[in-house]
């Protein structure tokens, strides 16, 4: 068997325009989702009981359910329920970082969970609200901790772009089943395809573990 490479060759402009949309869609599920998630994890921790309970539950039940569930939910059966049509890549990004973001809040849960309660404390006695020793005490510490974690978390964000394919988005995944199924040459095309993601991916795996090496000690407390 020969590869022929030609089909990618051909194909290049199209599979590119799906790639730029395929970073677009990560980039914007990331920066939602560790938004999103930290302000839930920080509420399930320092919130009052009843909302602690509520986001228990959301956190549980994003961990129970499957991406690609939420996604084809998200794109199919909200609109029914609300009225509002999201066109593909907003569906795709509400899905994700609805998803995602349970997963960061307990992350940052934990993260904040790890430091001293004495650490808080002192900085109450020292006059500080809760705004200002979680700015100046407590998460700087906790997010050195948290980033081996968010590391994984944004790996997982940008290949759950992917699934986005089901609900056509027009991403790299999708444009290349397309030529896959265009052109009969899926071997090479999903192989290029693979180091697409390996080349997105693993660049930002090392930076998270080069900057967990060069700031480890300023979580240590």
């Amino acid at each position: 068997m020969e590869f022929d490479w030609s089909p990618v060759l051909d194909n290049a402009s199209f599979l590119l325009g799906g790639l730029e949309l395929t970073l677009a869609l990560s980039l914007c599920s990331v920066v939602m989702s560790l938004l999103v998630g930290t302000a839930i994890g920080l509420l399930r921790h320092y919130g009052p009981r009843p909302l602690q309970l509520a986001i228990a539950f959301y956190v549980d039940s994003m961990r129970a359910i499957p991406v690609l569930v939420v996604l084809v939910w998200t794109y199919f059966a909200l609109p029914i329920l609300t009225g509002a049509v999201l066109p593909p890549f907003w569906a795709a990004l509400v899905a994700l970082t609805v998803h995602i973001a349970a997963y960061v809040a307990e992350i940052v849960r934990a993260g904040v969970s790890s430091i001293r309660k004495g650490q808080l404390w002192a900085a109450s006695a020292l006059g500080m609200s809760l705004w200002q020793a979680l700015r100046t005490v407590i998460l700087p510490q906790a997010v050195v901790r948290m980033l081996p974690a968010f590391g994984s978390v944004i790996s997982i964000a940008i290949k759950d772009t992917a699934i986005a394919s089901v609900i056509a988005v027009p991403e790299y995944m999708n444009r290349s089943q397309t030529v896959a199924g265009q052109t009969f040459h899926p071997i090479e095309i999903f192989t290029v395809a693979v180091a697409v993601y390996f080349l997105i991916l693993f660049p930002v795996t090392r930076i998270v573990d080069f900057a967990y090496g060069r700031l480890a000690h300023l979580g240590r407390s």
